[in-house]
């Protein structure tokens, strides 16, 4: 659906956050995926770039990943030395803190994506936060879904 930039701050961006968030619609089915790219570098925190798209039939995990590794590869556009990173997946958090091993062959590549593109930065945060502190990845998860499910109606 977007994978929305805003012009102006693509310089002095020192910290980005990204909430992000992926979700199916039936476990697999339809999914989508949605992310909000800040910069936390100031008070209040700026938007850079929001995610919100479909990709197809997948599973929850597989489109948790996702959502991850698009967040990661558009907040990559703005040069920041640390990045933050929110998701309500539990499972995402720790396997990438290392604490849970990634058995399923399908997540593995999108794994390896993600801690190819988190070594791009000097400084890592990632925290599992509960689903209350992440709407706004999630709106854009179902965002994408109910646009993808209207448009197939017609």
């Amino acid at each position: 659906m977007t994978n929305e930039s805003f012009p102006g701050f693509e310089t002095a961006v020192r910290t980005i956050r990204i909430f992000c968030d992926g979700g199916s619609r039936g476990n697999p089915g339809p999914a989508g995926i949605g992310a909000v790219v800040l910069d936390v570098s100031n008070e209040p925190p700026t938007v850079l770039a929001m995610v919100s798209e479909t990709i197809g039939i997948a599973t929850n995990n597989v489109a948790e990943y996702q959502a991850l590794v698009s967040g990661l590869e558009t907040a990559a556009d703005f040069g920041a030395t640390r990045i933050e990173v929110r998701a309500d997946s539990q499972l995402l958090i720790r396997q990438l803190e290392g604490r849970y091993r990634v058995k399923n062959a399908g997540l593995q590549p999108l794994y390896r994506r993600a801690m190819e593109l988190l070594r791009a930065y000097d400084e890592v945060d990632l925290q599992h936060v509960y689903r209350e502190e992440n709407t706004a990845a999630d709106s854009l998860v179902n965002a994408a879904l109910d646009a993808a499910a209207d448009a197939a109606r017609e």
